[in-house]
């Protein structure tokens, strides 16, 4: 590279054209020479350690794993239950194998994605209706969830 080119690219920054220097150069001028060269970087934030998994578990009260909300299986209505399988379910659970239902056997409206094809199976879940739209199924299903009191 000519000099003419190294001054464009570096644009006359002399810590970055000057030749390398020797190790037995002496270390101030080492020091200053990196100081320029690195007077324009930011320093990058130190990360904090991570403490000991031991010293953490230690301080936190332990709670137990428990589903909660829409993941806590309850009791469902025997319409549901003949369609999952199951006596109990989540909510989330129920609707992911609804859809899995809806998906292989390919029940979706082609024309409005939104709109749900009701086939004998899901008649008896949704109260008998030929079409659903799919921001309905939560709320028809509501009623098949027993709440436990």
């Amino acid at each position: 590279m000519s000099s003419s080119n190294v001054f464009r690219v570096f644009r006359g920054c002399r810590a970055l054209m000057a030749p390398a220097r020797s190790s037995s150069s002496t270390a101030g001028a080492a020091v200053s020479a990196s100081k320029a060269a690195t007077a324009a970087v930011p320093k990058a934030k130190a990360k904090p350690k991570a403490k000991p998994k031991a010293a953490a578990d230690s301080t936190k009260p332990k709670i137990p794993n428990r589903n909660l909300g829409i993941m806590k299986p309850t009791p469902i209505s025997p319409a549901l239950g003949s369609f999952l399988g199951a006596s109990e379910s989540s909510r989330a659970e129920a609707v992911r194998q609804i859809w899995a239902h809806i998906k292989l056997h390919n029940l979706q409206n082609p024309a409005n994605k939104r709109e749900i094809h009701c086939d004998d199976k899901l008649k008896a879940i949704f109260e008998g209706k030929e079409k659903v739209g799919f921001l309905e199924i939560g709320k028809l299903l509501s009623r098949h969830f027993v709440k436990a009191e």
